[in-house]
């Protein structure tokens, strides 16, 4: 009987040890850190998140769409700015998340905080349609990744004619992971590609292999690259745990999951000034 109760206790302990420890050793390997940003203050400014509406992953039957956490990180760092924040979508209506990504242990306290605030929820349910949103009506417009971005956020004319404008009215544009592949049908005021020419980071193909996950139609950095952007990256022993942001003019990329609050926070900087 007590080698019975001994074993429980020691299987009850290590369960909690690695329930609590788990995600902190994913971050201190680079999943997901902690970026020190500033306080602002932007009342009365407008943010712009746009996701993916693509909620399968091909023809494999699995679940897919946004990686939550590089939805709701930038939106709490707009909205702990005291900014309106929308959310809109390709097609509209409910966003579909990426399962595992709201899931232990991957779940950031942004994704914790979203599954408990019933208003940006009641967004997630209800995005706008992109077709529907005047982009020039904001100061920042972001665009967050995932697996299905690779399916709609690259092909969607809309998409590349709301950027477009919204780049020509000087309005500060972001991205993280496969969102960049919002900005490849965009032009600039010379109706030049975009990302022609432009210091940019997305994720890596090196990511994309490693995960196992190369059946999406479009790749960002082979896509990237390809349209003329000058392509910039971090590597590690697994590009997961990696991260790089870069600022070229007004537009400000993140490599990964792991750079959404300092590509927010980099742009209500450049907001600011």
């Amino acid at each position: 009987m007590k080698v019975a109760i001994i074993v429980t206790v020691v299987i009850i302990v290590l369960a909690v040890f690695i329930y609590f420890g788990l995600p902190v050793a994913l971050t201190t390997m680079g999943l997901h850190p902690h970026y020190e940003g500033q306080k602002y203050d932007l009342s009365g400014r407008k943010a712009l998140i746009v996701t993916t509406s693509q909620g399968m992953l091909g023809d494999t039957g699995k679940k897919t769409g946004v990686y939550a956490s590089e939805m709701t990180v930038p939106y709490y760092e707009f909205s702990d700015a005291k900014m309106q924040v929308d959310i809109a979508s390709i097609s509209g209506g409910e966003i579909p998340i990426e399962p595992v990504s709201l899931n232990w242990p991957v779940a950031t306290s942004s994704d914790q905080r979203y599954m408990a605030d019933s208003d940006f929820r009641e967004k997630v349910k209800n995005s706008l349609k992109i077709d529907d949103v005047d982009f020039t009506g904001y100061d920042l417009v972001y665009m967050a990744g995932g697996w299905g971005a690779a399916y709609d956020l690259g092909t969607s004319d809309v998409l590349g004619q709301k950027i477009s404008r919204a780049y020509a009215n000087k309005i500060v544009l972001g991205s993280v992971c496969h969102g960049a592949l919002g900005f490849l049908k965009a032009q600039d005021e010379n109706g030049k590609p975009l990302v022609q020419g432009r210091k940019m980071t997305a994720v890596t193909d090196k990511q994309i292999k490693e995960l196992g996950i190369e059946i999406t139609p479009m790749h960002p950095e082979r896509d990237l690259r390809a349209a003329g952007a000058l392509f910039e990256s971090r590597t590690a022993f697994r590009d997961m745990f990696a991260n790089h942001v870069v600022i070229d003019g007004s537009i400000v990329t993140g490599q990964n999951q792991n750079a959404g609050s300092e590509v927010a926070q980099k742009m209500m900087g450049l907001l600011k000034k």
